[in-house]
């Protein structure tokens, strides 16, 4: 896979990612968005992420840019240092995707770059100027401990008192943070499952084995849940007390909700569930850079989320300031602390509209191939009828918006889309029960199988 800008920045191979290539996104960056202050540079754990970094550092450097390393952080850990600073900032990312790739995430002063900015950065790549010597890197050591303090202050020291919580470590750059956030807000913490090797954890389309590892966690040590992040920090993972994994849209609803938004501005992939938990709901393309545009055409109190679980918030909320990037931690407090009133995190979900996702994608297939699969169901629908059967309905109407989005006969919702940045085919079923959602995704990831010959 050549490194392209997909749905959260430039991403590639490992072996495609070269000081050349580095340099030259950088360079344009730079050249093409405002930088402010200087740059801010972080990154994940997986293996390649250090030199990635100081081939960041090195071209800022060269540029006449200050650099500031704020080492291994989560990204909204970056970005809220980068955004305090008036600077801008690369984060060395490749989310959830597997450790033989990697990839950039840039910001501006103002927060992540939008679809504008990055095609201003493409078409600034052919731009050339004669290097400098800029300033020696400077360390940040506080961007982590800032970003947990963020949360204590705005929840306070008593905010999980009396519950068991359980931090499914990984290689989640943000682990630590994790480990020391919960005692300060009160409650207790166990954590599992650390590993000294990456570990690519797709909080959307949560693999079986890792659900059924989180459901024995949750029995064997009487916990009231377990949360964990993505690879960089900024999408959520969190299940109730049996361990069962509360999806993220489901987390979007209910902390905007609690948060007091009264606009959400949310992908087409996340739960209808929306139009009846806030006044507006405006649905756009799947990835963080649409949801903020959206953001930013809105009025009022306005939130974004997506059906991985990232939370943006756009306005001053419970003495805590807008902070325009995904962000993992806010979609675990508001539950955890709301909970406790509900019965527990499963009596709180039950409590959401009757509509249920799941989603999951097949690996290791090609971007063209999803491509023509999918453009070949949207124009045939004698075709699109076929693969429907499989799933025992009928498409009453499509939405296009992001991928092939198909509303059947009896309210389900079956959505196809090809991944922006990795040879994944996606499928997100919507249903009005969870068994019927889990069912319904069962099939369609078989009919897709059979559709691709992989069966």
């Amino acid at each position: 896979m050549s490194p392209k800008f997909g749905t959260s920045g430039l991403r590639g191979l490992v072996t495609d990612l070269t000081p050349d290539l580095v340099g030259a996104h950088v360079m344009a960056f730079l050249r093409a968005c405002p930088v402010g202050t200087g740059l801010f540079v972080g990154r994940d754990l997986r293996p390649s992420s250090p030199d990635i970094a100081a081939m960041v550092a090195k071209a800022a450097r060269a540029a006449g840019i200050q650099v500031t390393d704020c080492g291994a952080v989560p990204t909204p850990a970056l970005a809220l240092a980068a955004m305090g600073a008036g600077a801008s900032a690369v984060m060395i990312t490749g989310s959830h995707i597997p450790a033989d790739r990697n990839g950039l995430k840039f910001y501006t002063p103002e927060g992540e770059i939008t679809k504008a900015h990055e095609a201003s950065i493409l078409a600034a790549l052919d731009t050339h100027s004669d290097p400098v010597a800029g300033p020696e890197v400077i360390q940040n050591t506080t961007a982590g401990a800032d970003y947990v303090a963020r949360y204590v202050t705005a929840f306070g020291p008593n905010a999980l008192d009396g519950l068991r919580i359980g931090v499914y470590s990984h290689s989640a750059v943000g682990r630590d943070l994790l480990l020391d956030l919960i005692p300060a807000l009160g409650g207790t913490v166990l954590e599992l499952g650390r590993s000294p090797t990456f570990i690519p954890v797709d909080t959307e389309a949560v693999a079986p084995e890792l659900r059924q590892q989180l459901r024995d966690w949750a029995g064997a040590h009487d916990l009231d849940a377990i949360i964990s992040t993505d690879g960089d920090g900024d999408r959520p993972l969190l299940t109730d007390e049996a361990g069962q994994v509360i999806v993220g849209d489901v987390l979007g609803q209910i902390t905007g909700a609690a948060m007091g938004a009264d606009v959400a501005v949310t992908p087409v992939s996340s739960n209808t569930g929306a139009e009846e938990a806030f006044g507006q709901v405006i649905r756009t393309r799947i990835g963080s850079p649409y949801v903020i545009a959206g953001m930013e055409q809105a009025n009022g109190r306005v939130v974004g989320y997506e059906a991985n679980g990232g939370f943006l918030l756009g306005f001053e909320a419970q003495g805590l300031p807008p902070l325009m990037t995904r962000d993992a931690v806010l979609p675990f407090l508001v539950p955890l602390t709301r909970a406790r009133a509900a019965g527990g995190l499963s009596a709180l979900v039950a409590q959401q509209p009757a509509r249920f996702t799941a989603a999951d994608r097949l690996q290791e297939v090609p971007t063209e191939i999803s491509q023509t699969l999918v453009a070949r169901l949207d124009a045939d629908a004698d075709a699109r009828d076929a693969f429907l059967t499989r799933m025992d309905g009928r498409c009453a109407s499509v939405d296009r918006t992001d991928g092939l989005r198909m509303t059947l006969n009896d309210g389900r919702i079956v959505h196809l889309r090809p991944s922006g940045n990795a040879p994944e085919l996606r499928l997100y079923v919507e249903a009005d029960s969870a068994p019927a959602a889990d069912q319904a995704l069962a099939v369609g990831l078989e009919a897709l199988r059979a559709e691709l010959g992989q069966n």
